[in-house]
């Protein structure tokens, strides 16, 4: 059975400092931070992220991931390298490094983009792999895994020891589809990202994102945690079934307020300790 570590990405909190971050974590009963690639700790700045590695060692917390904006087939000609990524990720102590498959949906891309992005994806892991590390593929749209089906042919297409990827919940679909998903991607599964999002006023009937593209900021209406607590024991039911430990991280809460972390955090506590 899984070992569920509740923890946060340390985006939710991008105006926060470090210090800021790590006490409001200890205090919530968290046990793990994603730091983001940011203010927070920017690539290749090997001093702030042994800084950030230290506050966190020093308040009991773990490194979940080192919380990256690269982009496989992209971000190396936009002058941003993944040898930087790799610099901070390790002074950090982080076990791995979150990245995106390039920047547009599968159906969208490219032949010759998508062979870019596949390319690229297998030298950053020959990369992390050469430093015992790992690189974890954002299930996000705007990229290859912009969909459950496309992340699990991402991942037969990524056969490599070092690639897994992150999971949450997809936009519009019911409980039922996103759990199929969430199956499918089990045995690459590495982190979790944890919220309670609505698409308003279209909830009621649309479960298939082929339907109608979803607009954002219209259709995304962010939530209490507590709220959507019967689908995350039915998603945390699924992730323990798996062997390997994951960390559930936090991020979006309802109007970026620091209070709801602090309720939210309570209710992932508990959803991590629960084992039903």
């Amino acid at each position: 059975m899984s070992t569920l570590t509740p923890g946060i990405c340390s985006i939710t909190l991008k105006d926060k400092s470090p210090h800021e971050i790590v006490a409001l974590a200890v205090r919530c009963g968290l046990g793990s931070l994603e730091w983001w690639g940011g203010e927070h700790v920017p690539p290749g700045n090997r001093l702030r992220a042994q800084e950030v590695a230290c506050l966190t060692r020093e308040a009991g917390l773990e490194v979940a991931s080192y919380g990256s904006y690269y982009r496989a087939g992209c971000s190396e000609t936009e002058k941003l390298s993944f040898a930087s990524i790799l610099d901070s990720a390790e002074s950090l102590g982080a076990p791995t490094i979150r990245v995106w498959a390039g920047r547009q949906n599968r159906g969208d891309c490219p032949a010759e983009e998508l062979r870019a992005v596949l390319r690229d994806s297998m030298r950053i892991a020959d990369a992390a792999e050469d430093r015992g590390l790992t690189i974890t593929f954002e299930f996000h749209g705007g990229t290859l895994t912009d969909s459950a089906e496309n992340a699990r042919l991402l991942a037969e297409e990524l056969q490599h020891p070092a690639i897994f990827f992150s999971w949450q919940p997809p936009h519009g679909f019911t409980a039922k589809e996103s759990l199929a998903g969430l199956r499918a991607l089990l045995p690459r599964l590495s982190t979790l990202h944890a919220y309670h999002w609505t698409i308003g006023a279209y909830d009621r009937n649309l479960y298939n994102e082929r339907e109608r593209r979803l607009v954002y900021p219209d259709d995304y209406h962010r939530h209490p945690l507590a709220e959507g607590v019967d689908r995350w024991q039915a998603y945390l039911k699924v992730v323990r079934q798996d062997a390997k430990p994951h960390h559930v991280l936090l991020e979006f809460v309802h109007e970026d307020c620091p209070d709801q972390v602090t309720k939210d955090a309570a209710t992932l506590v508990e959803l991590c300790r629960c084992k039903s």
